[in-house]
């Protein structure tokens, strides 16, 4: 029997305007919460005018994505993409401070060093002594309910997401895939992820973009 979710309490709230390099614009309500499982500091970011089944994204932290640009992942796009998204629909996004899939930025360099080496995403986390994926979404379950979302439409090629969430108590009335955001740098690593991860989504949005170099698998 699964043991009953713990309560987490929204502790402050703020609007904070956003601007993208590309020079998007739009605001935000931050959320911030007491009583996380994990004690950790998510956000959830309300965008757009609220809606009845909110579209929700569970944006991991990617600091060299996010931040700095890095072109090795497609975290900074699926970022500015699903901030647009989100505000025209209405919904949330939560932003995860689960660097480098769970394992943390010091270790995620080093495993950009194995993949330099020729390993891929996962067998470089591996060879660190970490799980292939090591990320919980029970603390974005937790926000949620704080939120008052019990159903949402969940914005994601990943549907370990949508599976970790339903048994945590959400309803993901759908599941709504992400763009493919493919460039020389990291086709590899998309491709990794398509062929190896949860991305089943990923894999058929890639093929469906034309994108040759995804394996079959």
């Amino acid at each position: 029997m699964t043991a009953p979710l713990p309560a987490a309490q929204l502790r402050t709230r703020v609007r904070v305007p956003l601007r993208f390099p590309d020079g998007y614009a739009t605001t935000a309500v931050v959320s911030s919460f007491h009583g996380l499982v994990d004690g950790r500091e998510h956000l959830a970011l309300a965008l757009g005018e609220p809606a009845a089944v909110p579209l929700v994204r569970l944006h991991s932290e990617c600091l060299t994505g996010d931040v700095f640009g890095s072109q090795r992942c497609d975290c900074g796009p699926q970022l500015r993409e699903a901030v647009e998204r989100i505000t025209v629909a209405g919904g949330h996004l939560l932003y995860l401070r689960q660097e480098g899939r769970g394992i943390g930025l010091y270790d995620k360099l080093d495993a950009y060093a194995l993949q330099d080496t020729g390993l891929d995403t996962y067998e470089a986390n591996i060879a660190l002594g970490h799980q292939p994926d090591e990320r919980d979404y029970t603390a974005a379950a937790q926000m949620l309910h704080a939120l008052g979302v019990p159903a949402l439409s969940l914005l994601s090629n990943n549907p370990d997401k949508a599976a970790q969430l339903t048994r945590l108590g959400l309803t993901v009335a759908e599941q709504v895939p992400t763009g493919v955001h493919v460039s020389p740098a990291n086709v590899t690593y998309l491709s990794a992820k398509a062929r190896r991860g949860h991305d089943g989504l990923h894999r058929a949005a890639l093929l469906a973009d034309g994108t040759s170099e995804v394996p079959a698998g």
